[in-house]
Formats: structure tokens, C-alpha cells, sequence
């Protein structure tokens, strides 16, 4: 069972990147934090766009592989890998500030604890987020979005759309991290800061050499089990976890997640 959701796991951390440059959006790699459980979640989600969004697809793809990913291969290559973990914890400790604010906005007083409990541990104590000892006193990071947060109050997801360097996404998951992108204090330093820019860029390419392991994951029509499993993935966080019904599972074109 643990292979299997490690594997699972590994499945969905694939559409962060793949192919499209989805790590310019910091909400998409919170995502892949927790794995689903032994089942997918209800889509209901169209994609009326699919000529136009393949496009995109391809367009991000030829992005990736020319350039993003021949220079996540070097960083992977000349990094350590305590370094590059810790790289990886020190941006993930910084997506505690988005969880926190929009636990308090769906109004989940335990996950906002935790995300303060995380951020506050991992920064005193993980020498500013470089380790995540919060595991450590068994506190879990509980992504929270601001698109999860439309979904609490009502809003509709909208159709599918795969953007120009973004990579997958639906109107409501856009403006979720739009909104996101402004809670950081970064978004307004990085105005006067050149600094931050840096640092974002570093950002991207630690998360994409974090993803190269998964690439043998992608099987089959790589547009749709990118769509698929992007869509899964937000209803899965926006449900919390609870499981339903596989709606995939009659969908010939469409990959199955439980094989992983």
C-alpha cells in the first residue's frame, strides 16, 4: 500500500511541470503535496477548449524540453542533495503564509494552527525553513489555496485551460493564485528588489529538478493525463481528501492512477 501511493504520489507530481512550465505558479507545486487517497475525485469540469488548450500544450512543452528542463539537469547534477532539499523546504516553508490565510478564510481553525505551527517551527528552528522539523512534532502540511477557498464560498470552477507558460488551469484556480501571488510579501518586494527575481527563478528550477524522477510516470495521451490528473488533484484538496468515485474509470483514453 505505501508503494502504491508513493508511486501514485509521484503520478501527480508530474503535472506541475510536465509539459507545461506550471512552476511559475506557486500554488501548483503546493498542490502535490499530499497524495490522493485509494481513489480519484468527481470532475466536473469540461474542457470545450481542448483545440485551443493542446496548442498551449504543445507551445509549453517546447519551452520545457529546449530550455527549462536541459537546466534543471545541471542543477541536479552540480547540487547537493542536502542542498537541494533544503532549497526545496525553505520555498515550501514560505507557502505556510498562503495556507494560514486561507485556513482562517474557509474558517479551518486546525489547519490555520498548523500552518502557523509549521512556519513558526521551520523558521525558528529549521534554520528559516531550510529543514522542515515540523514533521518532526507531527505537524503535516495542510496545502490551502486561495482557489480552494473560492470553491468553500461557491464560486464554479469554470472550463479547463491549459496557459501560456502557467500551464493547467480553470478561471477559478487562476484568480486563486493571482490572488495567492499577493499574500506573499515577495510580490511587492520583488517590485523594488531585484533580488527576489532570483530567487523565483531559483525557485522554479529547484521544483523542476525535483520532478525529473517523475517523468517515467507520464503514460499514454499526455495532454489528457495532464488534464486528468491536474483536475483530480484540485478536487481532491477541495474536498479535503474525501473520496468518491473513480469518474475516469470507463474512459478508455484516460490513465488510471490507481496503476501506480
Amino acid at each position: 500500500m505505501k508503494e502504491r501511493k508513493s508511486r501514485r504520489w509521484s503520478s501527480w507530481m508530474v503535472i506541475a511541470v510536465f509539459p507545461a512550465l506550471a512552476v511559475f505558479n506557486p500554488a501548483t507545486a503546493q498542490n502535490l503535496q499530499e497524495p490522493p487517497g485509494e481513489q480519484t475525485m468527481p470532475v466536473e469540469t469540461g474542457d470545450p477548449y481542448e483545440n485551443w488548450n493542446r496548442k498551449v500544450f504543445a507551445f509549453n512543452d517546447a519551452i520545457d524540453r529546449w530550455f527549462l528542463r536541459p537546466v534543471a539537469k545541471g542543477y541536479r547534477t552540480v547540487t547537493p542533495d542536502l542542498v537541494d532539499r533544503g532549497i526545496t523546504n525553505f520555498f515550501n516553508n514560505l507557502t505556510e503564509i498562503r495556507n494560514f490565510t486561507n485556513s482562517l478564510l474557509q474558517l479551518k481553525g486546525e489547519s490555520a494552527v498548523v500552518a502557523f505551527g509549521r512556519f513558526t517551527y521551520n523558521t525558528v528552528f529549521g534554520l528559516g525553513g531550510f529543514f522542515d522539523v515540523a514533521n518532526a512534532f507531527e505537524l503535516p502540511e495542510r496545502p490551502e489555496d486561495f482557489g480552494q477557498t473560492l470553491a468553500t464560498w461557491g464560486v464554479d470552477s469554470g472550463p479547463y485551460l491549459m496557459l501560456p507558460l502557467l500551464g493547467p488551469s480553470t478561471p477559478r484556480y487562476f484568480t486563486g493564485m493571482a490572488a495567492d501571488g499577493f499574500m506573499l510579501s515577495s510580490a511587492w518586494d520583488s517590485v523594488e528588489n531585484p533580488e527576489w527575481y532570483y530567487l523565483r527563478m531559483l525557485q522554479i528550477v529547484d521544483k523542476r529538478a525535483d520532478l525529473i524522477p517523475a517523468e517515467n510516470f507520464i503514460s499514454g495521451d499526455r495532454y489528457t493525463f495532464m488534464r486528468n490528473a491536474f483536475l483530480q488533484r484540485r478536487e481532491f484538496l477541495i474536498n479535503d481528501g474525501k473520496i468518491t468515485e473513480d469518474p475516469f474509470a470507463s474512459d478508455d483514453d484516460d490513465l488510471m492512477l490507481d496503476d501506480f
